[in-house]
């Protein structure tokens, strides 16, 4: 292939896909949602029996993912707020992709335990000690 006509995308280009990717993701979730939810008008059963479909592991491991994709959307698009506001923001937008990102490991972190806690204690059980 000769030279120059393979487009070789940096950060901005994978911010770019990461920010569609996690749209899109953020999108099917919300219509989900919506068709799970309005299953209370039609039988409040159904919707009971869904939302005990929820209350497993994998289910909380998909819902860090999407406290993951909301938290990266939410911060890579202030980035790009600032990048087509503010007038130094090109020139420091690779910068500021790594300040999200580290703000985004940094609440990941945090949002282990409330998000996945309930999870680990029922495939490990609850340690509780009996003196």
């Amino acid at each position: 292939m000769p030279a120059g006509t393979l487009y070789r995308g940096r950060e901005g280009m994978w911010s770019w896909v990461a920010h569609r990717v996690t749209g899109v993701l953020i999108f099917f979730f919300l219509f989900v949602h919506v068709l799970d939810t309005s299953l209370v008008r039609v039988s409040p059963e159904a919707y009971d029996d869904v939302v005990a479909t929820y209350k497993n592991p994998v289910v909380a491991l998909l819902e860090y993912g999407l406290v993951a994709a909301i938290l990266f959307h939410a911060l890579n698009g202030l980035r790009v707020i600032a990048v087509d506001f503010w007038s130094k923001g090109p020139r420091y937008q690779k910068q500021m992709l790594w300040t999200a990102v580290g703000i985004w490991v940094v609440l990941m972190l945090g949002a282990l335990y409330p998000v996945l806690g309930h999870a680990v204690r029922e495939v490990f059980g609850s340690a509780t000690h009996v003196s």
